[in-house]
């Protein structure tokens, strides 16, 4: 295995960058640069050119094999923040034989050396990019394992489910226990709804990840675009009195109570004779018919609402700030009267959206976990007939643990003879 380095904090200025290297050679090139320091140890060093000259005085952390971020010896060289200092080093460790790491590399390593799992990696890349307090609780989640956890929990109830299933096969005459159907029976049934109520949740969390998107959406000069500059607190509209301004959908990201929220300013509906007005249009009605939130600001002419979708649709009368005493019906985006009302509406209902979704997070979760609720479906419904024979069945729910396997980048199927002799001590 090539020893590997790289720059593992933000390029450019900064108090402190962090070098890290991984890989056999790591030790013995840093004592080449003047950096003496043990497999597990700590310690103030000079790094030292390749003519005995300092490029600079930093703090060395090294981790021993199987006790590093990638799983082999790693020492951080924890450099003071210049550009300068920087590029030295780098080109010193260039010099020494090592490696510049590929994107994701130590992640990578950090995969095969079995310090982490499939869904763990996929959790750091979304922490790497959380912007927001729920985007950084749900990678927290995946990244501390919790997915993996659910799919070990699952495997161990399958693995007994079909190392019963194989004792009816191959073991008749053991010491097996006549009647193991409804054992299995009880073991699939729990892990399938846990199976289906993790796949229910993947879109909910996706969208934590990818933001919400609330649309707002009704006829022309109806205050879409002011509300949409309200918002996001700048003019990131153009508001106009002349019909058909906005003619694409203008997209604002906002924070809205630690949720990523996209805000949609779609073209105001009506029947156009301009061609582009008319695109516009309808790429808003496409828009706000997916999104999570559809807020339909209505003035004397209600017909004019866009097509409902799935999710929540709030109706409100537009340029509130104008009624007189009907104010709590209203909103304006010119005085911000009734905005704090329905931004907590749909925080609110965001917020019960993203309650006990699950911590699955990627259509690639969603997808093995439907695979595996079929699998385990096609096995429940075998059960209760007589005719069809075991092995079938036990090899669907091996296509289920596969499936759920694949959460995590695991496949091993020894596993179930190994569940069999430990339970049915065959062989004694």
């Amino acid at each position: 295995m090539d020893t590997i380095y790289a720059l593992a904090s933000a390029a450019g200025k900064a108090g402190v960058s962090v070098i890290r290297i991984s890989g056999p050679d790591a030790l013995r090139c840093c004592a080449e640069m003047g950096v003496g320091i043990g497999e597990n140890d700590r310690k103030l060093v000079k790094v030292i050119d390749e003519d005995g000259s300092l490029i600079d005085q930093a703090f060395a952390i090294s981790f021993a094999h199987g006790r590093s971020f990638t799983g082999e010896q790693v020492v951080e060289l924890q450099t003071h923040g210049s550009p300068a200092i920087v590029t030295a080093v780098l080109r010193r460790l260039g010099g020494l034989g090592l490696r510049l790491a590929e994107a994701g590399e130590f992640t990578k390593r950090a995969m095969e050396n079995g310090m982490l799992d499939l869904a763990q990696v996929e959790g750091l890349a979304d922490l790497i990019d959380a912007e927001t307090e729920s985007q950084r609780r749900q990678a927290v989640r995946v990244f501390n394992g919790a997915l993996g956890e659910l799919a070990d929990r699952w495997r161990l109830k399958l693995v007994r489910a079909a190392a019963l299933l194989e004792a009816t096969i191959d073991f008749v005459d053991e010491d097996v226990p006549v009647d193991v159907y409804p054992e299995v029976n009880e073991l699939i049934k729990a892990v399938s709804k846990e199976v289906s109520h993790e796949a229910a949740g993947v879109r909910v969390r996706e969208r934590v990840r990818d933001g919400f998107e609330v649309a707002l959406v009704g006829p022309p000069n109806s205050g879409k675009s002011t509300l949409l500059n309200r918002l996001a607190g700048r003019e990131a509209a153009i508001t106009s009195d002349i019909a058909g301004t906005t003619r694409d959908v203008i997209e604002v990201r906002m924070d809205l109570d630690g949720l990523p929220v996209t805000v949609l300013d779609t073209a105001g509906l009506r029947d156009s004779d301009d061609v582009l007005e008319g695109i516009g249009i309808e790429r808003g009605r496409v828009r706000a018919r997916h999104a999570d939130v559809r807020v339909h600001l209505l003035d004397s002419e209600p017909e004019r609402v866009v097509q409902r979708g799935d999710g929540l649709d709030i109706f409100l009368i537009s340029k509130g700030d104008l009624l007189n005493g009907k104010q709590e019906s209203g909103v304006s985006g010119l005085t911000g009267l009734g905005v704090d009302r329905l931004l907590e509406q749909i925080s609110a209902y965001l917020q019960n959206q993203v309650a006990g979704a699950g911590v699955a997070t990627r259509t690639r979760h969603q997808t093995a976990l439907e695979k595996a609720g079929t699998a385990l479906q096609t096995v429940r419904t075998g059960l209760e007939r007589a005719d069809l024979p075991v092995d079938l069945l036990a090899e669907d729910l091996r296509t289920a643990i596969r499936a759920l396997d694949s959460l995590i980048g695991r496949v091993d199927v020894e596993n179930v003879l190994g569940e069999i002799f430990s339970s049915f001590c065959i062989g004694k």
